[in-house]
């Protein structure tokens, strides 16, 4: 009997063990290492815009057009894989005033991997974004928004940012599919100093491109002003 518990609560303790685990490597508020940000604390009506992944051949166009319509900078968080395909988009990206980040050159989960993986994951999409024309300060943000160890303490070594986000309204099925409850749903929840989480450059996210001028207009009805991430970074400075 006391074999019987002593496993049991072995188990459980280990159960424990990964669930803490799990939620370390999920969280948007913490990290083990170096800085990590999901919002700025700002009085200003600032709010930056994100998408993550690409750039795309058909649809990164089809974005920048809209957003210059709008007069709104952008921060893309893009993978190395898919600018190396796409580097005319890359530059169109860059051309049009919008902020490129690091998002890992293949998109896997960095948890459990070798700091020689995540140096190869991280520098190598570098070297992309710099022959984009990208010159100002690179910012990163996980895959999946992931990570444990070995990512954040190499991006600490490196005094290299984590961007996160509070808002993300695509990780909602029912706000994902309709376009209309989608940019409500970001209207209503924005703050000063929030940072949305958008993905528009498959063709699985049409809901997502239909929403984004809805909430541009939306957000700046309620007297927001869009900035990149950095921009935003920087009004931490300025209170």
């Amino acid at each position: 009997m006391q074999r019987r518990t002593a496993a049991v609560t072995t188990v459980s303790l280990f159960l424990l063990l990964l669930l803490g685990l799990y939620q370390l490597a999920s969280s948007r508020q913490y990290q083990l290492f170096g800085e990590l940000i999901a919002r700025v604390e700002t009085e200003q009506p600032l709010i930056a815009l994100t998408f993550d992944d690409g750039p795309s051949e058909r649809y990164t166009a089809e974005v920048v057009e809209l957003l210059a319509r709008y007069q709104v900078p952008a921060t893309f968080f893009v993978t190395g894989h898919e600018l190396a395909r796409h580097p005319e988009q890359g530059r169109l990206l860059v051309q049009a005033g919008h902020q490129l980040g690091n998002h890992s050159y293949t998109h896997k989960r960095m948890l459990l991997v070798s700091p020689a993986t995540v140096a190869s994951e991280v520098e190598r999409t570098d070297q992309q974004i710099r022959q984009a024309g990208f010159t100002d300060e690179i910012l990163f943000r996980p895959p999946y928004g992931k990570k444990l160890f070995t990512l954040p303490w190499y991006l600490s070594q490196q005094q290299r940012k984590t961007i996160m986000w509070d808002l993300e309204p695509e990780s909602e099925p029912k706000l994902a599919a309709d376009p209309q409850a989608l940019a409500a749903a970001v209207i209503a929840d924005a703050r000063p100093g929030s940072i949305i989480l958008l993905h528009v450059m498959y063709q699985s996210r049409q809901s997502s491109r239909e929403a984004l001028p809805l909430i541009i207009e939306g957000l700046q009805a309620k007297g927001y002003r869009f900035v990149t991430v950095s921009e935003l970074l920087q009004s931490r400075n300025l209170q």
